[in-house]
């Protein structure tokens, strides 16, 4: 079943996004997690993505089901902003960190604003805190950001914490692990 691994900085505007983009690449390539030049392995578009590299074994937590040797496996690396959720039994469902309550209607129905810019924050109808998006609190993990690391036919392998853990570091900022899965 076709699959995707984001990772998401938790931030709706990273600032200087397609230098840190150019930096994370960097740290994978040295990692060995992923070949250094694009090639036709991604999913999206074009197709054009940075190739399965053996070093992907040490930073999942299930090597033997990588997908090396299939023709989609590689990272995409968006620079745009863009909505990452799982595809398959998404419940749209969100909550406030300050009153606790259930808002995931007036968030989602906000994203018409965020997905162009207008604005990175939404304020909680029922209590009035207001925050970056990613900021809120949701059933399913999913990040909204200018920033996106997608591998693909990766999450049967399962990341494991310590790489998130890196990833944020080199980041400089909390990250998401979006899993994605669909029907084919």
């Amino acid at each position: 079943m076709p699959s995707q691994s984001i990772i998401v900085p938790q931030i709706s505007s990273f600032p200087l996004h397609e230098l840190k983009a150019r930096q994370a690449l960097r740290w994978l390539v040295k990692l060995n997690v992923v070949e250094p030049e694009l090639s036709t392995c991604g999913r999206t578009g074009n197709r054009m993505a940075y190739a399965i590299a053996p070093g992907a074994r040490k930073v999942v937590e299930n090597p033997d089901v990588l997908p090396f040797g299939q023709p989609v496996n590689g990272l995409e690396i968006v620079t745009r902003r863009c909505i990452y959720t799982p595809l398959d039994g998404f419940a749209e469902e969100a909550g406030c960190p300050e009153c606790r309550q259930e808002i995931g209607e007036a968030l989602f129905e906000s994203l018409e604003d965020w997905m162009p810019g207008h604005t990175d924050n939404f304020t909680c109808p029922l209590c009035g805190h207001e925050d970056d998006i990613n900021g809120f609190l949701f059933l399913d993990p999913c990040g909204f950001s200018n920033l996106g690391f997608i591998f693909n036919d990766w999450l049967a392998a399962g990341f494991k914490k310590d790489f998130l853990d890196q990833f944020a570091a080199r980041l400089d900022r909390s990250v998401t692990w979006v899993k994605v899965r669909w029907q084919d």
